[in-house]
């Protein structure tokens, strides 16, 4: 990439492009005139405060906020959040300070600005300063989720332009990023920013696997390019016929581990062809359609189109055999694949937020600075019925306990046992994605020190954490 004035030129009239394509028909003219004013005042500030500061590349510094800023706007962020996203290290690296922005740019900004900015204290480790730095961006996700948003585009950024550091230092970025945004990236149903995170990390501690992986489907995409064009023809000529407007879509994996374990199984494990169409029920037509095309491969049918996986995406998944090819394929509608891209931040996506706070307060209420490895937990989810058909999202692997615990705190400490389909069960069973399961309880507390080995969930350890503590207070005062 060039780094000249035309470059940044062309980024900052394409951040102007996206963000009044997307929200400029939401707008009064004045209000977009108001936008349009603080996004120019932004680049301005952020400008002059970075000028002649070079990175270790030896990029000028301002390219950095421009590609955040340039990630957010075609995510569907709004003014004020690209706001942020240009300013983000200017109150950490520049003399502007926090109320400065504030008082340019108002509270919303700088709320913003506030939760991407380090924590520092000199009288603190590394360590401590780094969790300091989480619990300051959760607690301002918790008020405002595009605080972490903003940061999955700054970490993206980081990632892929950070080889002019120590192979150390890279190394610790790049664990970091999978142990604490990659989790967070997925618990907000942004898939493919998670994914990003992960294939940028892991290229950095594997490289030589990432170089044969990126190899291997190099060749494989060479090698098949024909066939594929042909399937997508047959394809879009039998929709076509059927009167169904369709998009076709080639989907490589990305790196990963399971990736590269099963890249000796070839293309069915690298390729998905995603097909996308207006309206759900076009999505079941097009199904009906494709396997009229090509003959299905039984038991490899999934219907997430309502219920989300517990990967975080929404389509319809099957596998077919094209010929002498075998391949995955994923249907979805154009609103579901906008949901399955950007998450929270799509127009229109059903965020729980609820869930969300009660995760993250858990998180930062655990034993440790910060629970990495419930928020890993966290990230892939089952949803599982109440005897009343309600619905209830938990981490995978959760048990009939953290259920109880996630209904009510005195339903889980009073927990005996757990109807799972119908069957009895104890409260340790682990949970299956679409169980039915009740829970029975009894007159008194059953809580044991050993249930903090049945619990997976943070909101679950803490309150029989909180219990157990609350007992022996209670049997310390009675012998006093």
């Amino acid at each position: 990439m060039t780094y000249d004035n035309r470059t940044e030129q062309r980024l900052i009239n394409e951040i102007m492009e996206l963000l009044v394509t997307h929200h400029g028909g939401g707008m009064s003219e004045h209000e977009l005139d108001l936008g349009i004013d603080s996004l120019q005042r932004a680049i301005r500030i952020a400008s002059e405060s970075h000028a002649g500061v070079l990175r270790k590349s030896g990029e000028p510094y301002f390219f950095h906020p421009l590609r955040v800023a340039h990630m957010a706007a075609r995510h569907w962020m709004d003014f004020a959040s690209v706001n942020a996203a240009i300013m983000h290290d200017v109150v950490e690296d520049t003399p502007v300070t926090l109320g400065e922005v504030a008082k340019d740019f108002g509270d919303e900004v700088a709320l913003l600005v506030n939760g991407l900015t380090k924590v520092a204290d000199e009288n603190l480790s590394r360590e401590a300063l780094k969790a300091e730095t989480y619990r300051k961006q959760l607690l301002a996700a918790i008020e405002d989720i595009r605080v972490l948003s903003l940061k999955f585009w700054d970490r993206i950024d980081n990632l892929q332009t950070i080889g002019a550091l120590k192979p150390e230092k890279q190394n610790l970025i790049a664990e970091e990023t999978r142990s604490v945004y990659v989790p967070l990236a997925s618990h907000l149903g942004m898939g493919h920013v998670a994914s990003e995170l992960d294939a940028l990390s892991l290229n950095i501690l594997y490289p030589r696997r990432a170089t044969t992986y990126a190899r291997a489907v190099t060749e494989l995409r060479q090698r098949l390019e024909a066939p594929l064009r042909k399937i997508r023809s047959e394809i879009n000529k039998e929709f076509e016929h059927h009167k169904v407007p369709v998009l076709l879509k080639d989907r490589w994996r990305q790196f990963s581990i399971a990736a590269a374990q099963g890249m000796n199984r070839g293309f069915p494990t690298l390729y998905t062809l995603e097909i996308q169409v207006d309206r759900t029920m076009e999505a079941y037509l097009a199904l009906g359609l494709l396997h009229g095309l090509y003959p299905p491969i039984p038991g490899k049918l999934r219907d997430h189109l309502n219920v989300t996986s517990q990967f975080g995406y929404q389509a319809l998944k099957t596998t077919v055999q094209a010929g002498e090819h075998r391949m995955r394929v994923e249907i979805t509608t154009r609103k579901l694949a906008r949901f399955n891209e950007a998450g929270v931040l799509a127009p229109g996506f059903e965020f729980r937020r609820a869930n969300f706070e009660g995760l993250m307060r858990s998180l930062l209420e655990g034993e440790s600075a910060f629970d990495t490895e419930s928020l890993r937990l966290a990230s892939a989810s089952i949803q599982v019925y109440t005897p009343l058909g309600d619905i209830r999202s938990l981490p995978e692997g959760s048990s009939a306990l953290d259920l109880a615990f996630d209904i009510h705190e005195e339903l889980g400490l009073h927990a005996y046992r757990a109807r799972i389909n119908g069957q009895t069960r104890h409260l340790k069973s682990r949970l299956m994605d679409g169980d039915q399961v009740g829970i029975e309880r009894s007159d008194t507390p059953q809580v044991l020190p050993k249930w903090l080995e049945w619990a997976a969930t943070p909101r679950a350890r803490n309150s029989i954490r909180r219990y157990l503590r609350s007992r022996v207070k209670d049997g310390s005062s009675s012998v006093s």
